[in-house]
């Protein structure tokens, strides 16, 4: 018999929109491999970029928020795991999952701390941190402790957590599981053409990046390649960010890509100065799937740990990130020594068969010690207690005040 896992998602997956889709399909194939019966439940709407979950034989459901239809959904499915995307799911459903089904094994895919990358930019806007950011922190790390598993995408952040004193046994460090390509189908250096760089238009670091790309990098570079063209694409562009576009400069917001493949793997480099984030940037692996150098910031390496090994340049300084793009552009010879790199660096740290080794193992370790893990998080434990009461009479109430608005 099968084993079952329930997915709640934040949205549906759009892994040609976002990092984050890329990220929970990678998950879903991994448990499609694994045998599991897989079912995809959100209480968000789909969208034309959703991914047709049902061409892979995954069941899906649309889940309303502070309905008791969810206890009924999930009671007939009885899952053996439950996946939450992101602790803001977990907040809203967990309680119900441990009321309806307390032995279901939870996990958290935390995509990326939510509230570190607040933190960072306030930091940059030189905003000084207040109760709020201490707030979503702190729900972050509740909802950690309340789940018997928690996926993190960074190394970075899982140095973070610890240093915050949350338990190794509660954590999982699962980066981007990818497939390696052969290198013998990268594109060579005379048959690519201009920049480029991808990501969601609704992602806060891309919509700053491309800011700063414009006013302190690209400036810099156009003067010394004239002819050269600077293409970024991404998901839900919005009309402020449309008006970045500025032919004159060669500068071009190309919105939605089809493909991500086709768009890396025909510019000749990826340049995207990222000035504050959190987790993993998918763009620099798309980029190295790709075989196209690429040039970024400290922060948009961050999780990386390449060093000199990266496949590009590293730099915040615009000067020096305006002037690697340009001999990185023009040297074929060094453009072709960076290429190289692109194919060691995700055998190293985004291997699909190690991970998902990894996975497997850890999962079945949580499976088999499930009640002493569950005792010794005895923080989780407190959590789950107070959230149970706490979230639940609050769901209550809005589900009643829902009952009064419809009668009228």
């Amino acid at each position: 018999m099968s084993k079952k896992i329930l997915i709640i998602g934040y949205v549906w997956p759009e892994p040609k929109s976002s990092a984050a889709g890329r990220r929970m399909m990678q998950l879903i194939q991994f448990f499609i491999a694994e045998k599991y019966e897989v079912h995809f439940a959100t209480p968000c709407a789909k969208s034309q970029h959703s991914f047709p979950l049902h061409t892979i034989n995954v069941e899906t459901s649309s889940i309303g928020l502070n309905s008791p239809s969810f206890d009924t959904f999930i009671k007939e499915f009885d899952p053996s795991f439950v996946l939450f995307d992101r602790f803001m799911m977990e907040e809203q459903f967990g309680w119900r999952v441990q009321e309806v089904c307390p032995n279901a094994i939870t996990i958290l895919d935390t995509e990326d701390l939510h509230s570190l990358r607040k933190k960072r930019k306030a930091g940059l806007t030189g905003r000084k941190n207040n109760s709020k950011d201490d707030e979503l922190e702190l729900r972050e790390f509740a909802s950690i402790y309340r789940c018997d598993l928690s996926l993190i995408i960074s190394k970075v952040e899982m140095a973070y957590l610890t240093e915050k004193g949350i338990p190794d046994l509660q954590l999982l460090y699962l980066p981007f599981m990818e497939t390696i390509p052969n290198e013998t189908e990268f594109k060579s250096f005379d048959s690519r053409s201009n920049f480029v760089t991808i990501g969601s238009f609704l992602h806060e670091p891309n919509v700053e990046g491309i800011r700063y790309l414009k006013s302190e990098v690209w400036p810099l570079v156009r003067s010394r390649l004239p002819k050269v063209e600077m293409h970024i694409y991404g998901s839900y562009p919005n009309s402020k960010v449309k008006q970045l576009t500025n032919t004159k400069e060669g500068f071009f917001i190309k919105g939605w890509a089809e493909s991500s493949t086709e768009v890396m793997s025909n510019a000749r480099l990826c340049l995207s100065p990222l000035r504050f984030g959190a987790g993993l940037k998918g763009k620099f692996v798309d980029a190295m799937r790709n075989g196209t150098p690429s040039i970024t910031t400290f922060i948009g390496s961050e999780g990386m740990d390449l060093n000199d090994d990266w496949p590009g340049f590293v730099s915040d300084s615009p000067l020096e990130l305006a002037n690697m793009a340009v001999e990185l552009y023009l040297n074929s010879s060094l453009w072709e020594q960076k290429q190289k790199l692109c194919k060691p660096a995700l055998e190293l740290l985004f291997s699909r068969e190690v991970y998902s080794s990894i996975l497997q193992e850890r999962l079945k370790t949580v499976e088999k010690n499930l009640q002493t893990l569950r005792v010794s998080n005895v923080i989780g434990a407190i959590l789950k207690l107070n959230t149970l009461r706490s979230t639940k009479y609050m769901s209550k109430w809005i589900e009643e005040k829902n009952k009064k608005k419809n009668k009228f």
